[in-house]
């Protein structure tokens, strides 16, 4: 599966945004992330429209989690950013050709698209079994459980 860069980009905020009492501003998000502040508010907007994040206005406005980071799963982030279309479509190969089958007797998905089917499922249960909350915990033992606490105290120190 081929995702865009924007979905790695959007977990990341999603993860930095657990760890906020306080909404994020964009441009702050951008500069930990060292995203484009263009490319921030584009994926931002995917994850509001998606009821992911929602925005506060004002001076201490900014992007907030809509519920815990343990109800919002890395799927939901997925499809927010690039939705929720399979990656392998049946073009129906086995019909065409010298050797085609008639459409009646195709009543059912070929070997291929159902192999590609199964894979697809599996690859989207395992992403709804992971919490933006599990990827918080995960980081943080990658880090020897310095990272977490790192955007924390960043978050703090950079607050306008």
């Amino acid at each position: 599966m081929k995702m865009s860069s924007g979905v790695e980009w959007a977990l990341h905020s999603c993860v930095t945004l657990s760890q906020s009492h306080e909404p994020v501003p964009a441009a702050r998000l951008a500069e930990l992330h060292g995203t484009p502040p263009a490319y921030t508010a584009k994926h931002l907007q995917a994850l509001s429209r998606a009821g992911i994040v929602r925005s506060t206005m004002g001076q201490v406005g900014g992007y907030t989690l809509t519920r815990p980071a343990a109800e919002i799963s890395a799927l939901e982030v997925v499809r927010a950013i690039d939705g929720d279309e399979p990656a392998y479509r049946c073009a129906e190969i086995r019909q065409r050709g010298p050797l085609g089958i008639p459409a009646e007797q195709c009543s059912r998905p070929c070997a291929i698209a159902r192999a590609m089917a199964a894979a697809q499922d599996a690859w989207s249960r395992a992403l709804a079994e992971i919490s933006i909350a599990d990827l918080a915990a995960d980081i943080d033992a990658d880090s020897d459980g310095t990272a977490m606490s790192d955007v924390r105290r960043w978050l703090t120190a950079t607050r306008s």
